[in-house]
């Protein structure tokens, strides 16, 4: 291979169109690094996501959200009315040279507008198209609204998250959301695979209540295997009902720390640690590698481990813990995680050129490393409708008189 060449991506002979709202943004937004050429297809006025803020400096703009920036890197931008009759004919003409079209809206609206599934595997037999809804394209609940919240709850994350004796909590930064578009991102590479194999398109149906579900299963299997439900853990170290007791939260110094815990496969290990420091008390006692006994002792041992956080700082808990063959994990803030020795170390964080700011912003990086196929952030989100005269005009051979009379009409 020629070493000038540029680096192959793992998704570089790949079109997506991406329809997405809040909800699938993210799904495409994978596939965009992964290499495809995500196309960004909004209404004229932009997709609402451009309206959420935190905003770049604090100025509102449809072009500063800097949700927006994150959810669609290394995207091209267009605009398009789908409710328009050029608009849909427009799509159309897309849909014959796309892969995949990623779509987010209430089950039905497309197969209105004569752009369903089943329409657009007629102009292009081996597209995938990934739907991802609240509920999904069928059953009762389908037609049915949700935001990120009411993902959360009915597919259980809320139920494990918070104290006992205290109301749920939502995660945080809308999780169930991007799980929704991870779960999509994965069907979407599952579809292309087979795809490969059989030149068969498909539609994937993505339910959001059902991916917050696969990223609690750990606390769902308790019911079909114990018959027991574990509820909301909390700061404890165990529910009244279910001998879990090994994920707490300990203050230290400088923080919080999580996975000081007295699960059997870790407990040599951490003992061994307490001895090393000299504070491991009577934990040593062979009596506690019973775990009935760990289970009759939880205050005492949670009051060891106590002390022993509180007197050390996030960072020193987690290399000592690390060197003694455990997970231990700092309760990070947005400013100690920018700041992270091991994600500097790494070149976690990339600069992405924003010409129109004349500025670079620091963006999160890859999520994975392949050596091979690297991710990457190819260019910065787009602007409204950046790339109309390229997509139409270059690649569809769209006269640019016809564009401006398609703009005037409002089909873009």
């Amino acid at each position: 291979m020629d070493s000038a060449a540029p680096t192959p991506t793992a998704l570089d002979d790949v079109r997506v169109l991406d329809l997405a709202g809040e909800i699938g943004v993210y799904c495409a937004r994978l596939l965009a690094d992964l290499g495809a050429d995500v196309v960004r297809i909004e209404p004229p006025e932009g997709d609402p996501l451009r309206r959420l803020g935190p905003f770049y400096h604090d100025e509102p703009d449809v072009n500063k959200g800097l949700l927006h920036f994150i959810m669609n890197t290394s995207k091209r931008g267009i605009t398009l009315n789908l409710e328009h009759p050029d608009g849909q004919e427009l799509f159309r003409r897309l849909v014959a040279t796309a892969d995949v079209v990623v779509e987010s809206f209430e089950p039905g609206y497309l197969e209105e507008l004569g752009l369903g599934y089943e329409e657009l595997r007629e102009i292009n037999p081996r597209l995938i198209m990934t739907s991802i809804t609240p509920f999904g394209q069928t059953g009762p609940y389908r037609h049915l609204r949700a935001t990120n919240i009411v993902g959360d709850a009915l597919g259980g994350l809320m139920y494990v998250s918070g104290n006992p004796e205290d109301p749920p909590l939502m995660s945080a930064a809308n999780q169930g959301y991007y799980l929704a578009g991870m779960q999509g991102s994965v069907a979407t590479l599952t579809a292309l695979f087979h795809r490969d194999m059989t030149g068969e398109g498909q539609h994937a149906d993505i339910s959001m209540e059902e991916a917050v579900a696969l990223s609690v299963q750990p606390q769902a299997m308790f019911w079909p295997g114990r018959r027991e439900s574990p509820g909301r853990f909390g700061y404890g170290q165990r529910t009244s009902n279910v001998p879990i007791y090994a994920s707490s939260f300990y203050p230290c110094k400088d923080g919080w720390i999580t996975g000081l815990g007295t699960q059997a496969r870790n407990w040599p290990d951490m003992v061994a640690w307490l001895q090393d420091e000299g504070v491991a008390e009577d934990l040593g006692d062979p009596h506690y590698l019973e775990e009935q006994v760990r289970v009759a002792n939880a205050t005492h041992i949670q009051d060891i481990l106590s002390r022993f956080a509180a007197s050390r700082t996030m960072e020193e808990l987690a290399n000592g813990g690390q060197g003694h063959h455990l997970f231990l994990f700092p309760a990070f803030s947005v400013k100690d995680i920018v700041h992270d020795v091991h994600l500097k170390q790494r070149n976690f964080f990339v600069k992405v050129p924003h010409p129109e700011l004349d500025e670079e912003i620091t963006y999160p990086g890859a999520p994975y490393g392949l050596t091979e196929t690297p991710w990457r952030i190819a260019r910065r989100a787009p602007l409204l409708g950046e790339h109309n005269h390229e997509v139409y005009v270059q690649e569809l051979g769209i006269p640019p008189q016809k564009l401006a009379l398609l703009r005037t009409a409002g089909a873009i």
